[in-house]
């Protein structure tokens, strides 16, 4: 079963993605912001990281920047979930390391293909 972590400050979202990835058979782990994203995927083996952009105390970007620096997090697919939709942020995001950008609100069903794609 692939892990999935998801980090955002949001509740309804973090319950959202985490109904819809854990009703297609994904293992998934929730964090609130990228201090506390960062700590869950020292602690976890994540096969993908889906992130918020927004956040306090951390943002997407840092913690992507963040994540690849770790070892076991350098390949790992990063994709960022977010209300950031322009083509500026896409590149910082790209820059920092992300593999790819899911607009909010997203459909669940748009999500699992992102994810299934990016998985293998």
């Amino acid at each position: 079963m692939k892990t999935i972590l998801t980090v955002d400050d949001s509740p309804s979202i973090r319950q959202m993605v985490a109904f819809t990835l854990s009703g297609a058979g994904y293992s998934v782990v929730e964090a609130v912001d990228g201090v506390d994203g960062l700590a869950k995927a020292r602690a976890t083996n994540a096969d993908l990281v889906l992130t918020d952009q927004n956040m306090p105390r951390a943002d997407g970007l840092t913690l992507i920047r963040g994540l690849r620096a770790l070892p076991n997090y350098a390949k790992t697919p990063i994709l960022v979930l977010t209300t950031e939709a322009g083509d500026e942020m896409k590149a910082k995001g790209k820059a920092a390391g992300a593999t790819g950008w899911i607009v909010k609100p997203f459909d669940p069903v748009t999500l699992l293909n992102v994810v299934k794609k990016v998985l293998g």
